[in-house]
C-alpha cells in the first residue's frame, strides 16, 4: 500500500516518510484544562440540531432523488469517482492470513501499516481540517462522534482535536510492548483482539470524516483512487478478521446518508467488496 502512496508524492515508503506531528501529553492536558480524555467515544446524534442539518436528503415520489438532492450528491458515490481505484477486483486475496503466520501478528502488522497510511492521507488535509471548518467530528448530517472525558461524559470536540487524540492514543499503543510486542519471546495479551477492534473502530471514524468533509480535496489532487483503494483494503481487512462492528457501518436512523455503509453498498455492487 505504501507503493501507491509514493505515487502521490506524499511519502516514498513507511520508513522514510514522516507523519504529521502529534501533540504531546502536556499539550493535550493544556487543551483540556489539565484533563486528558482517556478513550475515544461513540456516536452522538443531536436531536436539537436544525432540521436542515439533521434530516436525510428529501426524495420525490417513488423514492427518487429530488433536484435538491441531486445538487447535493455526495461525490464519493458519484461516477466515475466511486469506481476510481489502483487495485482492480476484490481485496480478499490481499488480506488473507498467510500460511504459518500467527493471526495476532498478522492483525498487528496490518493495523500498524493501515495506521501509518491513514496518517499520511490525513496529513494531506490538515490545513483544511480546522476548528473553524470542522467544529465537530462529523461523519454525516446530524451525526457526530464524541469523546469520553475523564469524568466518563461524552464531549463534542472539533474534528482536528478529536483526530489528534485518536492518532496520539493509537501511536502510544503501538509503541507499548505489552500491546504490540516486537521482542523475541514476548506474547500478545489475551485482550489484544479487543484492543485491535477498538483501534480499528477509531481509524474507521477518521476515514468516515475524511470522505464526508474533505473528499473534494482528494479529487482536486487526483488522488481519489488512492484513497478508495486504501479504504476498500481497510474495510476488507476489518471484515475478514472480525474488527468491523455492524453498528459502525450504518447511520443511527434508517434512511440517513452515511459514508461507510453507503460506500460499502456501492462497492459490493461493483464487486470491489464481497456481498
Amino acid at each position: 500500500m505504501s507503493g501507491f502512496l509514493s505515487s502521490m508524492g506524499i511519502g516514498a515508503n513507511r520508513s522514510s516518510s514522516k507523519s504529521p506531528a502529534r501533540p504531546t501529553q502536556q499539550q493535550l492536558q493544556q487543551q483540556q484544562g489539565g484533563k486528558v480524555p482517556p478513550v475515544p467515544g461513540s456516536y452522538h446524534v443531536d436531536p436539537h440540531q436544525q432540521q436542515a442539518n439533521n434530516a436525510p436528503f428529501p426524495r420525490g415520489p417513488g423514492g427518487q432523488p429530488t433536484r435538491g438532492q441531486q445538487q447535493h450528491d455526495r461525490l464519493y458515490l458519484c461516477l466515475p469517482f466511486v469506481k476510481a481505484a489502483l487495485v482492480k477486483g476484490n481485496f480478499k486475496t490481499i488480506v488473507a492470513l498467510p500460511r504459518y503466520v500467527d493471526v495476532n501478528e498478522w492483525v498487528a502488522v496490518n493495523l500498524v501499516d493501515l495506521f501509518n497510511n491513514l496518517n499520511l492521507f490525513y496529513s494531506v488535509v490538515t490545513e483544511f481540517c480546522t476548528v473553524e471548518n470542522n467544529p465537530t467530528m462529523s461523519a454525516g448530517p446530524g451525526m457526530d462522534y464524541t469523546w469520553i472525558d475523564a469524568n466518563r461524559k461524552r464531549v463534542k470536540l472539533p474534528a482536528p482535536q478529536y483526530i489528534d487524540y485518536v492518532l496520539t492514543w493509537v501511536e502510544g499503543l503501538i509503541k507499548d510492548e505489552s500491546v504490540f510486542p516486537t521482542k523475541a519471546g514476548r506474547e500478545f495479551s489475551p485482550n489484544f483482539p479487543s484492543v485491535a477492534r477498538h483501534i480499528y473502530t477509531q481509524l474507521l471514524r477518521i476515514f468516515a470524516h475524511l470522505y464526508h468533509a474533505h473528499y473534494p480535496i482528494f479529487l482536486h489532487l487526483s488522488s481519489e483512487g488512492h484513497l478508495n483503494s486504501l479504504f476498500a483494503h481497510f474495510l476488507t481487512f476489518g471484515r475478514e478478521f472480525d474488527l468491523l462492528e455492524e453498528k459502525e457501518t450504518r447511520a443511527p436512523k434508517e434512511g440517513w446518508p452515511f459514508v461507510v455503509g453507503d460506500l460499502m453498498d456501492a462497492w459490493k455492487g461493483l464487486g470491489v467488496l464481497e456481498p
